[in-house]
């Protein structure tokens, strides 16, 4: 009978130790390093990663210790990652609970990574088991204190801006967003992640692929709305598309897309619960835009956002997003 209960005693500790085990796979060097990095920060719009931006991140590293974090899927990037640019290791960590992100061992792990990205899966799952977590706490070493490359696609960008479409209740499309600016699934939240060039913005992926411009302006109408929000600006990538902002703000964007940059300076008409979102002034058209595509430089400055020249304007009438070429 002992030896009964003591193997079901082994087998109940064995259980609790698999259940909270973070680290899912590492390839490369089982010890750590320490490299020289560089901060920047990658925006990426979802779908085939871009070589290009990836390895834009890896060179940041220095060769050091890449860490992937995700609360969904598996171990895809570790091989993808470890052959495409020489780094000392990859792991991915599968932080699938709240009970997993305060361990100590999984901040850990993230604060000794010279390069961290964000994969892909649902926003909400970030938010609901990493906010305000030794998950969190890690991830603000890095940024601030290591200023090591950090990056994230899909769901893993949404979150790197200071405000975020949560998809607490699911996703929302463009027509719904702007026929009811504040239907349920418009949910919009502060991020657990502070990047000082992306305060009081927002970002959106998968962009024109899924047609999400009209969401995203009414995301942005929100924040000045219910945040207060004086200038709310957006980022936003195509598929197979990435931005990658250096240490000094310059955006780069790699890939086979475009890239979006939009502000706005003055409130909407009209953005109240269960009427289309109005959006078009007389004197200026509602929202700043500016496209870009891969062209080898900076595309974009975030330091002079207000200063760079437009190449587009858009304007909401009747829940009716309206793009005007400034040429």
């Amino acid at each position: 009978m002992k030896l009964l209960l003591f193997l079901l005693s082994l087998a109940s500790f064995t259980y609790a130790q698999d259940s909270l085990r973070v680290s899912i796979e590492r390839v490369g060097s089982a010890r750590d390093t320490l490299t020289q990095t560089q901060a920047g920060f990658v925006l990426a719009g979802g779908g085939k990663d871009v070589d290009a931006a990836m390895k834009w991140l890896l060179t940041r590293s220095g060769g050091g210790d890449v860490v992937i974090i995700r609360a969904s899927g598996s171990v895809g990037y570790n091989d993808y990652l470890f052959e495409l640019h020489p780094v000392n290791s990859v792991e991915t960590l599968l932080i699938d609970s709240r009970e997993k992100a305060m361990l100590l061992e999984t901040a850990e792990k993230i604060r000794n990574a010279e390069a961290l990205f964000i994969a892909g899966g649902d926003q909400w799952n970030y938010v609901k088991y990493w906010k305000d977590t030794e998950v969190s706490k890690a991830i603000k070493f890095l940024i601030e204190e290591k200023k090591v490359p950090v990056g994230g696609t899909s769901a893993g960008c949404a979150v790197l801006t200071e405000f975020i479409f949560d998809a607490q209740f699911d996703t929302v499309v463009s027509a719904d967003a702007l026929a009811n600016p504040y239907a349920q699934s418009v949910s919009i939240s502060k991020s657990f992640i502070t990047i000082p060039f992306l305060r009081n913005t927002i970002a959106d992926q998968h962009y024109s692929q899924r047609n999400r411009q009209g969401r995203h302006v009414t995301f942005m109408a929100r924040m000045m709305q219910d945040f207060k929000i004086k200038n709310p600006k957006g980022i936003a990538a195509d598929e197979r598309t990435a931005v990658c902002i250096d240490e000094k703000g310059n955006a780069f964007v790699f890939g086979t897309g475009k890239a979006f940059f939009i502000s706005a300076n003055k409130k909407p008409a009209q953005c109240i619960p269960n009427k289309s979102l109005t959006w078009d002034r007389k004197d200026a058209l509602a929202v700043w835009s500016y496209q870009a595509t891969e062209q080898g430089t900076a595309a974009f400055n975030l330091n002079q956002w207000p200063t760079q020249k437009p190449n587009a304007y858009w304007s909401v009438k009747k829940g009716e997003l309206i793009q005007s070429p400034t040429e």
